[in-house]
């Protein structure tokens, strides 16, 4: 499960989902659930998400295996992706 906590008005959040689009390219089957904190402010409490961006992801199980406060770099992600199982293959 891939988690990106961001906020209308944020210029890396756009920098954060363009990163997510290019792995969305390579990982068909990724699929990310986007979270505006104004709107779900408790939600982003208990994810303890203190900056937007913030992207989140997690194994089958709930495990966090990687956070990325601010934008991730596409092979950060890639290599998270895989950590989590979400990579063709797996």
């Amino acid at each position: 499960m891939v988690e990106l906590f961001s906020s209308a008005f944020c210029a890396p959040c756009r920098s954060a989902r363009a990163v997510l689009e290019r792995a969305g390219a390579l990982v068909p089957a990724l699929r990310v659930q986007e979270v505006d904190v104004a709107a779900d402010v408790e939600r982003a409490r208990a994810a303890a998400v203190t900056s937007t961006p913030t992207l989140l992801v997690r194994d089958a199980a709930g495990a966090e295996v990687f956070r990325a406060a601010g934008v991730p770099t596409l092979p950060q992600l890639l290599v998270a992706l895989d950590r989590a199982g979400l990579t063709p293959g797996r």
